[in-house]
């Protein structure tokens, strides 16, 4: 297999013992007695994984993940250790390390953890190879990430791209569902053919079925000349319609028949129209327990799911947030003409720490207005805005939550929540609602119920 092991264990009897288990398996092996010799051996070849010993002289296995973290952040470094020096292990893995085995070594055990690790990196190779072939349609902007939920999304997007299945992507609002649309429309047969986008949230329910469908001249009041719909716009190519939960109950119905027997008529039509359209849809509602409750056509959903997609939230995937932060400090400031470079460890600690209910969306403005209002070369907490300083991981710091019943407490937080995202939008309902991850109707709801104008 193409993969290298560095096996590092001052006992030569375990030394040759593991490595001549490994070559047994196909793997390549390189072998060190001594942890400084495998700096070396690091260095001068193309290492995947690191099996290393916990206590050797000279330097202990922590130490040796440290400079090897140095040499290649990408190689998995596994560690050795006896069962007292388990806690000493775990702490490692807090450092960055893969996995640990307690002695004597289960060769079973590491043969499934060598495993995980080439399974991972193979994962990390094939979306790199799929970013590769994407990138050549359509520039990734917004899919920047190195944690493993999102190579998750990217290779399941990678898979399902070639075929015909309708896709339902998942996710809070601002996590980036459109841009995993582009990216399948762009990576499947279709990508030389439109690739057209609509928004429920966005258009009055008695306009949706028009813009979905179309309508002929006459169809209705203000219907001054025929008007081709979403679908026709699509025909070849892609449809993606976000927030399809909010569709009402007459154009799921129409919907559903155009997935059906593709084909449809404008509105006010006699003509039968063909749909030759792959759908991708999105939601940022639960549809499976919309179905369940009769809100949301149960046939139309399992239509829709033929293959889910689901995307993590910014606040499960904090490891994204720094070469997010670095891709939108660079197209920031080369937009405004700044010497923006980079951020201080205390700005990202500050960012690291924020909940972000808005994820990457809010990410991107909060680095705009600091790129723009910055009057030096690296951005510090300064050029933070307030809220962010004061918010708490699981919360925004707005109130006490620990006083009434449990949803007394749900209903202050929900509304310390609302508040704050009018504040942050200087009231604008739309683009509060987009924080919130909810719709403009929903907003409108919970401030009805809240006594909010």
């Amino acid at each position: 297999m193409d993969f290298t092991i560095l096996v590092v264990d001052d006992e030569s009897a375990q030394l040759d013992s593991l490595a001549g288990f490994l070559i047994k398996q196909k793997y390549e092996v390189l072998k060190a007695s001594d942890p400084k010799h495998a700096v070396v051996l690091a260095r001068e070849n193309l290492v995947d994984i690191v099996l290393t010993d916990y206590k050797m002289p000279g330097m202990t296995g922590v130490e040796l993940l440290g400079e090897i973290k140095k040499i290649n952040p990408e190689i998995d470094v596994v560690l050795m250790t006896a069962f007292g020096s388990i806690e000493s292990a775990t702490e490692a893995m807090k450092l960055g390390a893969f996995d640990y085995l307690t002695k004597p070594i289960d060769l079973q055990e590491l043969l499934l953890i060598i495993r995980k690790a080439v399974e991972r990196k193979m994962l990390i190779r094939e979306n790199k190879q799929l970013r590769e072939q994407l990138e050549t349609r359509f520039r990734f902007d917004g899919i920047i990430s190195q944690s493993s939920a999102m190579e998750n999304v990217l290779n399941l997007a990678g898979r399902v791209a070639p075929s015909t299945a309708s896709v339902l992507i998942n996710g809070d609002t601002g996590t980036g569902k459109e841009l995993i649309a582009r990216a399948i429309h762009f990576a499947s047969p279709r990508k030389e053919m439109p690739f057209i986008a609509v928004n429920c949230a966005a258009l009055p329910e008695n306009l949706l079925e028009s813009e979905l469908f179309g309508h002929e001249k006459g169809a209705f009041t203000g219907a001054d000349r025929q008007r081709k719909g979403r679908f026709e716009l699509a025909e070849g190519g892609t449809l993606f319609i976000d927030e399809i939960g909010e569709i009402p109950p007459n154009v799921q119905v129409k919907l559903l028949r155009v997935l059906q027997e593709k084909t449809f008529e404008r509105i006010g039509g006699t003509d039968t129209i063909q749909a030759d359209i792959r759908l991708v849809a999105a939601t940022n509602r639960d549809l499976e327990k919309m179905a369940k409750t009769g809100e949301f056509r149960d046939d139309l959903y399992y239509r829709l799911n033929v293959v889910s997609i689901r995307i993590p939230p910014l606040r499960d995937r904090r490891e994204d947030i720094p070469p997010l932060i670095n891709s939108f400090i660079k197209r920031f400031a080369d937009e405004n003409g700044k010497s923006v470079t980079g951020m201080s460890r205390e700005a990202l600690d500050v960012l690291i720490k924020y909940h972000f209910p808005g994820n990457v969306r809010e990410l991107e403005n909060i680095v705009q207005q600091a790129v723009v209002l910055s009057r030096g070369e690296i951005l510090t907490s300064d050029d933070l805005p307030l809220h962010v300083h004061h918010s708490h991981p699981d919360g925004d710091g707005a109130g006490d939550f620990t006083q009434g019943s449990f949803t007394e407490r749900v209903e202050a937080f929900e509304l310390s929540l609302i508040k704050q995202a009018l504040r942050q939008t200087a009231g604008v309902q739309t683009r509060a609602a987009d924080l919130l991850g909810m719709s403009e109707r929903h907003l409108r709801y919970k401030l009805k119920k809240y006594g909010m104008k």
